[in-house]
């Protein structure tokens, strides 16, 4: 069964809390803030941005001895060819000692800084190309906004109320030829050498997936996680690519969570039962699995196999009571109980009785 307002509930438990995500926006607005009004780092500052889970809205809460994260890109004007991965972080050692001092370390490919209530990323790039610079600069691109707070916003209103940063962002997403963008290069300290990434092009991507998954992509993902948070916590696949994986895995036009949540996981059994090699949006040559050892991807794929049972067995049940019980099963006690006397389905709930098994269908969002 879909149980969708179980779903619901259920999301609403694994979300971040409206506490983790003001700390979120405390932290990155101030640090961006400092950045943009440092008199050195200023100059040579393109433009900031968030990336990652929390702006593609695929984060849930952390665990309770970890605090929230956001990643925040700082383009700058530094030519790769004129530094070294360590010596273009060096460049920012003054800024992080004036306000961080004591809270942040060097990483492999950013900066870390913990603050007591969030955890920031700060990923340097080097200079793009005077072309897209602008790009770079607009508010579709620096907003402070996620994919669901977009949405909400596009849902709300009618075309011609749409602000500038939503007509900006939607132009950006459907990739209209001016909004094109290459990839961006990081500094990789433990190999010194700039690497290709593109979190624009991730976000791009994920904001079209949820619109081919009627807006339920995005909560297919949060429930995945929590799913691996719950069955196989500390190991690999890491959140964002069990995300991908996820991505290549949820067929388009599913009509709630529980559909999505039950064919991504049998893609996986049935399409991968060996480490794929998944390429990563805007950069097809790197693998997104390619630090996951064979041992490790086999271990994950028998947690899968027995999840998609549990999903199949929940989403093909007839009653209310025995679905709940089969969700629980796979998600732990933040999905909801049934009441202790749902035998039977209940129309007044929401619920339509099943006799079928569900195959993927439906039109495509628009």
């Amino acid at each position: 069964m879909k149980l969708t307002t179980y779903f619901n509930d259920f999301l609403s438990n694994i979300r971040l809390t409206k506490n983790q995500v003001d700390d979120l926006i405390k932290g990155h607005k101030t640090l961006r803030e400092r950045l943009e009004g440092d008199d050195t780092l200023s100059k040579i500052i393109v433009s900031t941005f968030l990336q990652g889970s929390y702006r593609r809205s695929t984060a849930v809460k952390p665990k309770s001895d970890q605090r929230s994260d956001v990643d925040v890109i700082v383009v700058t004007k530094l030519v790769k060819d004129d530094y070294t991965p360590d010596e273009a972080m060096k460049v920012f050692e003054p800024f992080m000692e004036k306000y961080y001092k004591g809270k942040y370390r060097y990483q492999g490919r950013s900066i870390g800084i913990e603050m007591s209530y969030v955890d920031l990323d700060v990923v340097i790039t080097s200079a793009p190309s005077e072309a897209e610079e602008g790009i770079l600069e607009t508010e579709s691109v620096e907003t402070n906004s996620t994919i669901e707070e977009l949405e909400a916003i596009v849902k709300s209103c009618s075309a011609y109320q749409y602000n500038s940063e939503v007509r900006e962002f939607l132009a950006f997403a459907n990739n209209e030829s001016e909004w094109k963008t290459s990839p961006l290069h990081i500094p990789d300290r433990s190999v010194e050498e700039w690497k290709e990434t593109h979190p624009l092009e991730q976000i791009r991507w994920t904001w079209n997936k949820n619109a081919s998954c009627n807006g339920h992509y995005i909560n297919v993902v949060k429930s995945l996680k929590w799913w691996k948070r719950v069955n196989d916590p500390g190991n690999h696949p890491k959140s964002y690519p069990l995300e991908h994986l996820i991505g290549q895995t949820c067929p388009d036009h599913i009509t709630s969570v529980a559909e999505g949540v039950t064919f991504a996981l049998e893609a996986i059994v049935s399409n991968h039962p060996t480490k794929p090699f998944l390429a990563d949006h805007g950069v097809p040559e790197h693998d997104v699995f390619a630090r996951i050892t064979d041992e490790e991807y086999d271990a994950f794929y028998k947690k899968v196999q027995n999840a998609a049972t549990i999903a199949r067995q929940a989403l093909d049940a007839v009653t209310v009571k025995e679905s709940a019980n089969k969700w629980i099963e796979l998600f732990g006690s933040k999905f909801p109980s049934p009441p202790a006397d749902t035998s039977t389905n209940s129309s007044s709930n929401g619920f339509s009785s099943r006799t079928e098994k569900t195959t993927p269908g439906g039109g495509r969002f628009a």
